[in-house]
């Protein structure tokens, strides 16, 4: 998105992070939000908001271990702040579906979408390893574990993520068109 702090990008009137955090409000027993920039506009949203634990810039895999070491329950649900629009009912969904797996994983019906996910916290060390091994892709790190898919094809339109402001201005369109009476 041009380089701005996509969490923060403005998109139906709020940041894309308040839309994000929505279904996990009241959901989960601390709300963390993984933020290398502006950490003081994260925490309006956040209960704490965590810096990757090592320095330069490692992607998604870097936050989402950050995320882990940081947390302080058993279990941890991770979503990206550029998805909008998940489900209401998304925690309740990721545990219905996990089974014995350790990590669940949302699927659309045509996608697995690997950031959306409920993690067990304890693959925190397996994953630091993968990290100073040179892993950046979080699907081939979920891949050496046990995990499953969750079926959310019900509300595909929910794991529309907003990668470009082209992007973003499209779903606030359809968005708009839906909301008319």
């Amino acid at each position: 998105m041009g380089g701005c702090d996509k969490g923060l990008e403005a998109f139906a009137g709020r940041p894309l992070i308040a839309h994000a955090v929505a279904p996990l409000v009241g959901r989960v027993a601390e709300l963390l939000i993984s933020a290398n920039r502006h950490p003081e506009a994260y925490a309006e949203w956040a209960d704490r908001v965590i810096a990757d634990a090592e320095t330069g810039y490692m992607g998604p895999l870097m936050g989402l271990y950050s995320g882990l070491r940081a947390a302080a329950t058993d279990w941890v649900v991770v979503v990206p702040c550029d998805c909008p629009a998940l489900p209401d009912d998304l925690v309740a969904r990721l545990i219905a579906g996990r089974g014995d797996a350790d990590i669940a994983v949302a699927h659309d019906g045509e996608r697995l979408h690997p950031v959306v996910a409920l993690i067990r916290r304890d693959l925190v060390d397996d994953l630091g390893e993968a990290l100073a091994a040179g892993e950046r892709k979080v699907d081939r790190w979920i891949a050496r574990h046990a995990w499953c898919e969750v079926d959310m094809s019900d509300r595909a339109e929910a794991f529309v993520n907003l990668n470009t402001l082209d992007d973003k201005r499209r779903l606030e369109a359809r968005r708009r068109e839906t909301l008319r009476p």
